[in-house]
C-alpha cells in the first residue's frame, strides 16, 4: 500500500493525509444506513410496479420502474466515482440530494401503485 508520507498533492510539501479526509465511524453508519433504506425502497417500488395492482402490470408502472432504476444507476455512479477519488468532496451533497429525490419518487410511485388518496366515491353537485 502506498504510504501517505509520499504523497504531495500538488503541493511543493508532503502530506501525510488522505486525499478526502479520514472517514469517521459516524459518516461510515450514515452512508450504510441511507444506502441500505434507499436500496429496499427501490426493490420494493420495482416489484410494486410488476405485482400491483393487477397482473399484467399497467405500461405507467413500467414506465415509473424505469424512470426510478435510470436515476437509481445515475446516483451508483457517482458514488462509485466519489468512492475511486475522482470527485471532489463537495459533491457528497449532490449525491444526498439525488438519493433524497429518488426517495421522494419510490414513495409517489408506491402511492400510485397501490391507489392511496385516490377517492372510492363520487360527489354530485
Amino acid at each position: 500500500m502506498e504510504d501517505f508520507s509520499t504523497r504531495t498533492y500538488g503541493t511543493t510539501r508532503l502530506d501525510n493525509r488522505p486525499l478526502f479526509g479520514e472517514t469517521s465511524a459516524k459518516d461510515r453508519i450514515i452512508n450504510l444506513v441511507v444506502g441500505s433504506l434507499t436500496s429496499l425502497l427501490i426493490l420494493v417500488t420495482l416489484i410494486s410496479a410488476f405485482v400491483f395492482p393487477q397482473l399484467p402490470p399497467k405500461p405507467l408502472n413500467i414506465f415509473f420502474a424505469v424512470c426510478i432504476s435510470l436515476s437509481s444507476i445515475t446516483a451508483c455512479i457517482l458514488i462509485y466515482w466519489y468512492r475511486q477519488g475522482d470527485l471532489e468532496p463537495k459533491f457528497r451533497k449532490l449525491i444526498y440530494y439525488i438519493i433524497f429525490c429518488i426517495i421522494m419518487l419510490c414513495i409517489c410511485a408506491n402511492l400510485y401503485f397501490h391507489d392511496v388518496g385516490r377517492t372510492k366515491f363520487c360527489f354530485v353537485f
